[in-house]
């Protein structure tokens, strides 16, 4: 009774965060979606989520402190992926420096992107913001910042890198799903879709990412951030973790 219960909040929800199942990979979890949904951000109804969150959430602290050090050190270039309408960009600008030569893009999904890009043109009164479908644009930027969307991407961050020429000398990781023992797929429902949601093993991203020379400079957690999975319960996670890494 429970399970069905579940199922039925889930493919009916409009305003939590749930999740169900664990799946082996990503093609999977979306073939389970229910039909009363699209599969993906990638649709009007999505592309309108979070457009009145432009304060940062208490977890936004510790990565919007190592991106202020980045910046100060010289990074110019910052490519947030995942970063919606630039909600992140709006949420920091007013609370650390950035040059006025500092270019901060954004790379999501076609929708968002043309959303972004009506918003900035009336509201991004500096010029910074810049925005892209294309993550090969990441390429020859300084700073990655990844904010709650490794578990949304169709590949993991060290391929994604590995397929790079210039990548990025500094990785700012924050809201990442992480579990100790073991990798897997789960299905999310965001209220407008469902989408596949990558958990990956910590040890086995992190040793990835130091054996292509990043050196972890933070490991930290996201307090208030916890994802719940009905059955199996040994897959849900009470914290979701941060993290900063630098190249060379």
């Amino acid at each position: 009774m429970a399970a069905a219960v579940h199922e039925q909040r889930f493919a009916t929800n409009r305003n939590r965060n749930l999740f169900r199942g664990v799946f082996d990979t990503r093609e999977s979890a979306e073939a389970s979606a229910p039909e009363t949904r699209p599969v993906g951000y990638d649709n009007a109804e999505s592309a309108a989520l979070y457009l009145g969150r432009t304060d940062p959430d208490a977890y936004d602290y510790p990565a919007m402190l190592w991106l202020a050090r980045r910046i100060a050190e010289g990074a110019r270039t910052v490519f947030d992926v995942g970063g919606h309408f630039g909600m992140k960009y709006y949420a920091f600008e007013p609370r650390i420096a950035m040059p006025d030569d500092l270019t901060w893009t954004v790379c999501d999904v076609p929708a968002v992107v043309q959303r972004g890009r009506t918003i900035a043109a009336r509201r991004d009164t500096a010029g910074r913001l810049a925005f892209t479908d294309d993550y090969a644009a990441l390429d020859g930027q300084d700073v990655l910042f990844a904010s709650g969307v490794l578990q949304y991407l169709p590949m993991t961050l060290p391929d994604w890198l590995a397929g790079l020429r210039r990548p990025p000398r500094h990785l700012l990781l924050n809201t990442t799903p992480l579990h100790p023992g073991r990798s897997y797929f789960t299905l999310n429902s965001i209220g407008t879709a469902f989408c596949s949601y990558r958990v990956q093993h910590e040890a086995a991203l992190f040793g990835a990412l130091e054996s292509m020379g990043y050196r972890r400079a933070d490991r930290r957690i996201n307090p208030g951030k916890a994802m719940r999975i009905p059955t199996p319960p040994d897959h849900s996670l009470d914290d979701y973790v941060g993290a900063c890494f630098v190249r060379g």
